[in-house]
């Protein structure tokens, strides 16, 4: 299960500290993050099954991330919009996130469940069809993973409490963020009923980082965005046993 750990407007030098690790199914073919041939002010991660992404930023510093909606006990069914695609909807306009997310929200029932961050620089503000409203987020530090905004799922919480801490001590740096998202024990804490059968909630959610044949953290990102309009994007690729394949860093 997806996990982003964010802090917008919680640090001296940095708008936007933002680590996450994307899961998916090995199988599904990606390309790794850089800038889009037909969209060369967008760089991130392809996912060529869909066309979409699942977290990107552009030159003039917007950003977004989506994860999905974990529904185990809803049946699959086909929908007439990609997820991913709410990415790159956003990174290739020119219209604010609060309305931006408020036409995504009247929009909703065309995808399947979503979490989406849509963010500028003086704005970030998050919306599920699984929620009623958008909400525009005020300084702090956050914890996302397939549920809603900061729900008390044990790696969110521990995540969230994580970040903090390299927040107090001011130790803000792509590899520090990235040693987070790699870690591998299990985190305390049971998961909720409702997200499915045991064994699974175990071994897929309570793990900031997972290593399964089939389906396992497949790349971590981390995105930092200082207060003078830099960024720092770094993207960090796994194979199916958890090895690295391979690092792209790009300043802007």
């Amino acid at each position: 299960m997806c996990l982003i750990l964010f802090a917008w407007q919680a640090h001296p030098r940095y708008r936007l500290v933002l680590a996450a690790n994307r899961d998916e199914f090995h199988e599904r073919p990606t390309l790794a993050a850089d800038f889009w041939p037909q969209q060369p002010d967008l760089l991130a991660g392809r996912d060529l099954q869909a066309g979409g992404t699942w977290l990107g930023v552009a030159r003039s510093g917007r950003f977004a991330a989506v994860t999905n909606y974990r529904e185990p006990l809803v049946p699959e069914r086909p929908f007439e919009c990609s997820r991913g695609a709410l990415v790159t909807d956003f990174l290739t306009s020119r219209r604010a996130p609060f309305p931006h997310a408020t036409a995504v929200l009247s929009a909703g029932s065309s995808y399947g469940g979503f979490n989406l961050m849509l963010g500028t620089e003086d704005r970030l503000v998050y919306v599920s069809n699984r929620h009623e409203q958008v909400v525009e987020l005020a300084p702090g530090s956050h914890g996302l993973s397939n549920h809603l905004l900061d729900t008390d799922w044990p790696k969110v919480v521990s995540g969230r409490a994580c970040l903090d801490d390299l927040l107090r001590h001011d130790r803000i740096e792509a590899e520090s963020l990235l040693q987070l998202l790699m870690e591998r024990g299990e985190v305390p804490g049971e998961m909720p009923l409702d997200a499915g059968d045991v064994a699974i909630r175990r071994h897929l959610m309570n793990h900031y980082f997972i290593v399964s044949p089939a389906y396992g953290t497949r790349s971590s990102t981390v995105l930092l965005m200082d207060s003078g309009g830099g960024i720092e994007f770094v993207e960090r690729r796994f194979a199916a046993d958890g090895s690295e394949t391979g690092t792209s860093r790009f300043v802007l």
